[in-house]
């Protein structure tokens, strides 16, 4: 095999950490740009942005996993992160097209999927949870580091540095891939031929979507998962530019909000959410998550001072139980040939999420006039006065976060959906599916139950 040594799980680890390393270091230079690049309709062109390219990875994920089947993990893992960091250099050089080829790039912005893949191949069953849980705190402690260090770096040399390191992350990891990772698919688990066909079901992005009607207890679990990631997927897309441009957040400050906010998650997703699924049930743990989602959600759309932000963010990483929970449950009482079809489902319903919650969220702020007129005055800013809030009569004084407001009415009625959930005894099947005969394919599907996993600290989406 090319590459250093046999294929691990650690080679998987440094990819996914150089490749959100990188995007972390842009955190501050990233809003910056955005503002200066589309002064009128921030957080509108921001969501359709985010929108565009969610909704190009959830077309283009099966493909690329169907295709990886054939030709190799580590071809692919080359391709989404070439594509994923190619943006990177054009902020500074040309930001309209920074921003055209970021809304492109979701065509390739699929590294997880891949990398769970190559974590599928090489682990066994009962080991892979314990791998996916390695790769995820990875990925949340690149995010937890890096917004910090770009903030300090773009205060005290300017953005253009921060570009360039990110840029050079971005090659480290691309070389990294190309000398040091070795291929994890065995031979024998290719097909004959790169020729060999791949079939629309295998690429088809709506299959698992329309298999969920299917079964009742799918069915509820995806709308609960649909109503409760929807404003959680627009929230990760302006959240960061919402605190800056709104609240007065400062640069250094949003990157320590980050910082603490993605530590709480890693702890309320390894030691608090063990605790409760051993105390309460997987049921109740659900429900307790949404319940926290709620509650920040509306801390969120109604709170007007910075101390209000950091509470409500303590909250949240309470609230990033949820969705290991529902895998755990699904996980506990799918059967084994099944697991990768239901927890598809749930990745598809996620991926649908990441292109239509930016730009919903873009949409009610443009509806509801939460803009910034001059990027200055947020460095400056006293604590008391914030531009959108000039005029005591204006209803952004009142509801300084509407879109946070619609987001907790969608997880209250996720709630609702979810009580009727069964915990005990469920009989999940997938009606006329029938076990893979090929085994890289199954492993195109069961890394996706890690992929529901996999993103809960501050993330992204998905995407990156």
């Amino acid at each position: 095999r090319q590459g250093i040594g046999e294929p691990s799980v650690y080679h998987a680890v440094v990819v996914i950490f150089l490749e959100f390393f990188a995007w972390g270091l842009l955190t501050t230079p990233m809003l910056t740009v955005l503002h200066q690049t589309f002064p009128q309709h921030t957080f509108l062109m921001n969501g359709l942005i985010h929108g565009v390219k969610g909704l190009l990875s959830f077309l283009s994920a099966p493909l690329i996993g169907a295709l990886s089947d054939v030709w190799g993990r580590k071809s692919f893992l080359l391709l989404t992160v070439f594509f994923t960091c190619a943006p990177i250099p054009l902020m500074k050089i040309s930001p309209w097209w920074y921003f055209a080829v970021i809304s492109m790039s979701g065509v390739f912005a699929v590294t997880f999927s891949v990398i769970f893949a190559y974590v599928a191949d090489i682990t066994q069953e009962h080991e892979r949870s314990t791998a996916y849980g390695l790769v995820s705190a990875t990925f949340a402690a690149s995010l937890v580091t890096s917004p910090a260090i770009g903030a300090y770096l773009s205060q005290a040399y300017g953005d253009t540095l921060v570009v360039v390191l990110a840029s050079g992350v971005a090659l480290l990891d691309i070389g990294f891939i190309l000398l040091a990772v070795p291929e994890s698919l065995p031979e024998e688990m290719r097909p004959v031929s790169w020729g060999a066909p791949i079939s629309w079901e295998q690429a088809d992005p709506f299959a698992s979507l329309r298999k969920v009607g299917q079964d009742s207890t799918v069915l509820l679990i995806c709308i609960t998962v649909f109503l409760s990631y929807l404003p959680e997927a627009g929230q990760y897309s302006s959240f960061f530019l919402y605190l800056r441009q709104v609240i007065g957040f400062s640069s250094e400050t949003v990157a320590a909000f980050i910082g603490v906010v993605g530590i709480l998650s890693i702890l309320a997703q390894t030691v608090v959410l063990g605790i409760l699924m051993r105390s309460i049930g997987n049921k109740n743990t659900i429900l307790l998550g949404l319940g926290f989602q709620i509650l920040q959600l509306a801390w969120y759309g109604f709170g007007s001072q910075p101390w209000m932000m950091w509470a409500a963010g303590a909250v949240a990483a309470m609230s990033s139980i949820t969705f290991p929970a529902i895998s755990a449950m699904v996980s506990r009482n799918a059967d084994p040939d099944q697991q990768g079809v239901v927890q598809g489902m749930i990745t598809g319903i996620r991926g649908l999420c990441n292109g239509l919650g930016p730009a919903l969220y873009g949409f009610v702020f443009y509806l509801f006039h939460v803009e910034l007129n001059e990027m200055a005055e947020v460095e400056t800013l006293g604590k008391a006065s914030r531009p959108n809030m000039a005029n005591p009569t204006d209803e952004s004084s009142i509801i300084p976060g509407p879109p946070f407001l619609f987001g907790a009415c969608s997880v209250l009625l996720s709630l609702l959906v979810a009580l009727f959930i069964p915990e005990h005894n469920l009989a999940l099947r997938s009606g006329s599916h029938k076990k893979h005969s090929n085994g890289a394919q199954a492993h195109a599907h069961s890394p996706q139950a890690g992929g529901s996993d996999g993103k809960e600290p501050l993330l992204e989406d998905s995407s990156v």
